[in-house]
């Protein structure tokens, strides 16, 4: 099993590596006209993204705001760590310095983004603060709505998400290289499209709010806001460049097992219906998947989409009656929800091994407690963070 769970994660790695932020910037070199200005990278994979850049063009001026877990000096940079999944001062801080950045540049820009840019620069619309913006991006965290629906919302509480950085960078030039967290690479979502046309508008995130039962539980000053709120004006032009995807690393996969099977679209949805899914998809040998599920809160419990994702494949394959068998299911980024694990290592001795230490699944399950069950079991996925954000990635072994 220890020589199985070694092939899981090597194939798992392959998957990383290709999302590798560092050589995508390069990569893409010929796709960037004119020379920066200025270069902004955000995201869980700014920091890499960033020294591409700057080995390319030297002595630009460059801001680099990133996620506490992946924020080291860079020579040269003004970097900013900041909250992620829920924004905090030091965010709107860094926000601030890119905004004023933005309005100063003086030529072309150049921003480097990549996913959890959304949380990492919270610049509050209108009469907004942060704390309203907090709130209303931790409550929608856990409403069990898709990332789609989720940066619908987020784009009309911020002054650079949906567009905003070109609106501040105006009438200079942006070129962005996208690194894409979100399985359909719309670049809307990634990172809530702060280089791209916003999704919707003030009264269709209100919309969406009321259509989920969803709008009374969000402050009384984003409900004003969202009513209020003016219809901005055309948005300047930008050239956008996708650079890596979760598509690339699960075709990286399966370069790295010639004969696994690949499930063609990608794992989304509730992970109940997911965990069937995976496990109506596999057959004997490797399969190989890429996505990301939603989870509905309702306990107070630690984990995150994969740690839960991986128990209720622990679940459904026991009620199968499989044997010989393990699987992988983790985050790109080397981090799940507010955890240091990345994900779960699962097989055929997972739920005895929890019940063993005391525990029992559905209740852990019912409190949003996946994190404690795997650890229970010594099944939980510690990589630290890999520097890059291609959303999830799994793997499943059958004998």
């Amino acid at each position: 099993m220890l020589d199985r769970r070694h092939q899981l994660r090597q194939i798992f790695d392959a998957g990383v590596a290709a999302a590798d932020p560092y050589r995508a910037v390069c990569e893409a070199h010929d796709y960037i006209e004119q020379a920066p200005h200025l270069i902004v990278a955000v995201g869980k994979a700014a920091g890499q993204m960033a020294r591409a850049a700057m080995d390319i063009y030297s002595g630009v001026r460059t801001i680099i705001v990133t996620n506490y877990e992946n924020a080291e000096a860079v020579p040269g940079a003004e970097v900013f760590a900041a909250g992620h999944p829920v924004p905090d001062e030091n965010g709107a801080v860094a926000a601030r310095a890119v905004i004023d950045a933005l309005h100063s540049a003086g030529g072309p820009v150049l921003a480097l983004i990549s996913g959890g840019g959304s949380a990492l620069l919270p610049a509050p619309a209108g009469a907004l603060g942060l704390q309203d913006k907090s709130a209303v991006n931790e409550f929608l965290l856990g409403a069990g709505l898709d990332i789609r629906s989720m940066n619908l919302v987020r784009q009309q509480l911020s002054d650079l998400k949906g567009g905003g950085m070109l609106r501040a960078a105006a009438p200079q030039p942006v070129t962005a290289l996208i690194l894409s967290d979100v399985v359909d690479d719309d670049l809307a979502v990634i990172a809530s499209g702060p280089t791209v046309h916003p999704i919707g508008t003030a009264a269709d995130a209100a919309g969406l709010l009321r259509n989920a039962g969803l709008w009374d539980r969000v402050p009384e000053k984003v409900r004003t806001h969202l009513t209020e709120a003016p219809v901005p004006g055309d948005l300047p032009l930008a050239r956008n460049v996708l650079v890596g995807s979760n598509g690339q690393s699960v075709e990286a996969m399966a370069a790295a097992v010639p004969n696994a099977k690949v499930i063609a679209s990608p794992v989304e949805g509730d992970v109940a219906d997911a965990a069937r899914f995976i496990c109506d998809q596999a057959g004997p040998g490797v399969t190989l998947w890429g996505g990301e599920t939603t989870v509905v809160l309702r306990g107070d419990g630690a984990g995150g989409r994969n740690q839960e994702l991986a128990l209720r494949i622990a679940l459904e394959a026991d009620r199968r009656g499989w044997q010989d068998w393990a699987c992988l299911q983790a985050g790109s980024d080397g981090r799940d929800g507010p955890t240091d694990a990345a994900g779960g290592v699962v097989d055929e001795g997972t739920l005895s091994r929890i019940r063993t230490a005391g525990g029992e699944v559905s209740a852990l399950l019912a409190n949003n407690d996946s994190y404690k069950a795997l650890n229970m079991a010594g099944d939980l996925l510690i990589t630290g963070a890999t520097g890059t954000n291609v959303a999830d990635l799994g793997v499943l072994i059958r004998g």
